[in-house]
C-alpha cells in the first residue's frame, strides 16, 4: 500500500466524486504546502531529540521517498 498524506487522499477522493474546479485545486495545492512543511517540522522536533540525528536523512528525502508520488 502505497504511503499517502491525509491531503492527497482528500484530493483523490475529491477528484473521484466531483468535477474539480481551478480554484478547488489550488485550495489542495496550498493544503498540500501546509501539510508537507507540518511532516518537516515534525521530523526536525524529532531528529533534535534523536541520537541518531547523524545517520538520517534530510527532511526533504523523507517527504519525497514517504509520500512524494510521482
Amino acid at each position: 500500500m502505497e504511503n499517502k498524506t491525509a491531503v492527497q487522499w482528500l484530493y483523490e477522493a475529491y477528484r473521484k466524486e466531483a468535477i474539480p474546479t481551478d480554484a478547488i485545486l489550488e485550495l489542495f495545492k496550498k493544503a498540500e504546502e501546509m501539510e508537507k512543511e507540518q511532516i518537516e517540522t515534525a521530523f526536525d522536533k524529532g531528529m533534535d531529540n534523536s541520537l541518531l540525528y547523524w545517520c538520517a536523512k534530510t527532511k526533504e528525502e523523507y517527504y519525497n521517498e514517504t509520500f512524494k508520488s510521482e
